[in-house]
């Protein structure tokens, strides 16, 4: 990226480019509540094949079947999501099902929303595809010819049920996370809308990043976008993946799910900047099944919302198979952002990394809630978990939650915590190098979350940090 296209996303208010509301205006709405019909009237809105309407509906009669998860130590307060509250389908008024290719075939007020948003700029600047999600579906979806001439599948979920069925019947909520995994798993299962599918042959390296963005716009709604990415043997690609919704009286869900197989030898990371606004829950699942000599990687920033519970898995299948997480949580007055990962060893010479920053001011309360797991016969394995927290005042709360279960002897585990606040000294140290209370307490933040920007895309990266210092300043939700 060019000086000049860095100066623009420094210079970009990135308040007003996500706390901004259109008028709902949309080609189907289902009502409220969640029931047998609700998830009969999305699957035949969508004209789906039999097999999926059958997934959605076994996958409902377990959600109705499991208690709300209410005994995890500290966990979040989740009294006030109730499912039957929330629209959980609407679908946009756009001709053209699946997304248009062109931003300008797009109604002007969602191309708008786009355009604040940064996403036609970043498409044209710095990626290989994009797909954007508005409500419950994508109205947008490209990708450069030169990566489909090599065989690189990036669609939305619905075209993919259609077109690639072979494909989804075998990995869609099978063999990584399966609707029993958990309550929200299984609400996800029954009316799951939108996301995106990513395919990458054998072989191919996808050069730069392909971006999908979500975007709620709507009060009152759920959005249940599920992501499906399968690289196969020496492949390689770099997913990144937006979020956003403006603030509303009323609560919001968010319940998406994520996906990704890795190959043997194939590399995929998965970059994800989240800014929710605080009326809004949000309840992810995320895993990656790795192969002999996969890499995997995740990279998170989630702040924003009023209660974020994420934790991204890594099941390590294969020998050498590895896996990172880098995660950032940012917590304001109100919010509860219990993050953490869990990765688990199989196989011999694996090898995970989990680093872990967390900042809370306001009376906000991070919390790192992890769990590694090295099975019997993964010999040679090592884990290294860091969980740093800063904290603004005393009123602000951070806890670290590790859970380490080993079954091997012959391996290699290290867990490190430190918690502590902006001291006084350093306060006064950089202001009396001229810098202001609130510049410096920036300064300090920016040098702290420093390891995880510098993993992300330049622009991205930018707008974190822009992201943390609006938080900073109360100004955001």
């Amino acid at each position: 990226m060019s000086t000049r296209e860095e100066q623009h996303f420094k210079d970009t208010d990135v308040q007003n480019r996500f706390d901004f509301k259109k008028e709902q205006r949309a080609a189907f709405i289902a009502k409220k509540g969640l029931n047998e019909e609700t998830v009969r009237v999305i699957s035949e809105d969508k004209g789906e094949p039999e097999w999926m309407l059958e997934r959605r509906l076994r996958a409902l009669r377990m959600f109705q079947k499991m208690p709300m998860p209410t005994d995890w130590p500290g966990q979040p307060d989740l009294s006030g999501v109730d499912v039957n509250a929330i629209v959980p389908y609407i679908r946009p008024d756009v001709d053209v099902r699946g997304g248009v290719k062109d931003w300008m075939d797009l109604p002007e007020d969602i191309r708008d929303t786009f355009d604040k948003l940064g996403i036609p700029e970043a498409e044209r600047n710095a990626l290989s595809g994009v797909g954007a999600q508005y409500e419950s579906e994508i109205v947008y979806q490209n990708m450069q010819e030169e990566w489909e001439k090599q065989g690189v599948v990036f669609c939305d979920m619905d075209k993919a049920v259609r077109d690639h069925p072979e494909l989804v019947e075998e990995y869609f909520m099978t063999k990584c996370v399966p609707p029993s995994d958990n309550k929200f798993a299984a609400l996800h299962g029954a009316i799951w809308s939108g996301g995106s599918f990513v395919y990458v042959p054998e072989g191919v390296t996808v050069e730069m990043p392909i971006q999908a963005y979500f975007r709620m716009n709507s009060a009152g709604m759920g959005q249940f976008e599920h992501t499906l990415i399968v690289a196969e043997k020496g492949s390689e690609v770099h997913y990144i993946e937006g979020c956003s919704a403006p603030k509303y009286s009323v609560f919001n869900l968010h319940s998406g799910c994520v996906e990704v197989f890795v190959k043997e030898d194939a590399h995929v990371q998965y970059s994800t900047v989240q800014n929710w606004s605080k009326n809004t829950y949000n309840l992810n699942t995320k895993r990656a099944i790795v192969d002999a000599g996969g890499r995997m990687e995740w990279i998170s920033g989630s702040m924003g919302s009023k209660t974020t519970m994420l934790y991204p898995a890594t099941i390590l299948n294969g020998r050498g198979a590895s896996d990172n997480h880098i995660t950032i949580a940012f917590a304001s007055e109100g919010q509860n952002i219990d993050t953490g990962a869990k990765v688990y060893h199989n196989a011999p010479n694996t090898k995970s990394t989990i680093t872990s920053k967390s900042i809370s001011r306001g009376g906000g309360r991070t919390n790192y809630r992890g769990l590694v797991r090295i099975a019997h016969g993964a010999t040679d394995s090592s884990c290294s978990v860091e969980c740093d927290a800063l904290m603004f005042d005393n009123e602000s709360l951070s806890d670290t939650m590790p859970h380490i279960e080993i079954h091997e002897s012959k391996v290699d585990v290290a867990h490190e915590a430190t918690v502590g606040k902006i001291g006084d000294d350093d306060i006064f140290y950089l202001q009396s190098r001229g810098l202001s209370d609130d510049e410096s307490k920036q300064l300090i933040v920016s040098g702290f979350i420093e390891p995880i920007t510098k993993e992300l895309p330049i622009e991205y990266a930018v707008e974190l940090n822009r992201l943390v210092e609006l938080e900073m300043e109360g100004s955001l939700g």
